[in-house]
């Protein structure tokens, strides 16, 4: 499994949002990306996620950031999600894991005792030239933008 590191170039990609329009990083040259990985639509912890970006939606962008998500879930899967949660970011359906295994976050999970593979939640802060800046692997859910801008008021 790839080991991305805080100050390694981000990979490129290239992704269909839930709009039906492709998306590559390459499009948010000179700006602030929070990417971030979860594992699926319309669940507790995911929709928390989401929710808590998009009530910070503005505040994000007066901070200079934009945000996509990616999950495995197909493009019809985001497209009800967004449109429920009326998500205003990008969210890449990546069905082939593609971008999940080039970013290491796909990987093998322990719950309830069992393994199996699955979305490690985890998110990407990718500067302005497209070099990773800090990386969350403790995503806290319900506050996950208030640990975006912890860390860059510390």
């Amino acid at each position: 499994m790839i080991q991305l590191k805080e100050g390694m170039k981000a990979p490129g990609f290239e992704g269909i949002d839930q709009n039906g329009r492709t998306v590559t990083l390459s499009d948010f040259t000179g700006k602030k990306v929070v990417l971030y990985f979860y594992p699926k639509d319309d669940t507790p912890g995911c929709t928390a996620e989401a929710c808590n970006l998009r009530d910070n939606w503005d505040s994000l962008l007066k901070g200079g950031f934009v945000v996509i998500g990616i999950s495995p879930d197909s493009e019809k899967s985001h497209k009800s999600f967004a449109g429920k949660f009326s998500l205003p970011f990008p969210i890449i359906a990546d069905e082939t894991k593609k971008i999940l295994n080039d970013y290491g976050v796909w990987g093998e999970k322990k719950m309830y005792g069992k393994t199996f593979w699955g979305v490690l939640r985890t998110t990407f802060i990718i500067d302005e030239k497209g070099v990773i800046e800090k990386i969350i692997t403790k995503v806290d859910t319900g506050e996950h933008t208030k640990q975006i801008f912890d860390l860059y008021n510390q």
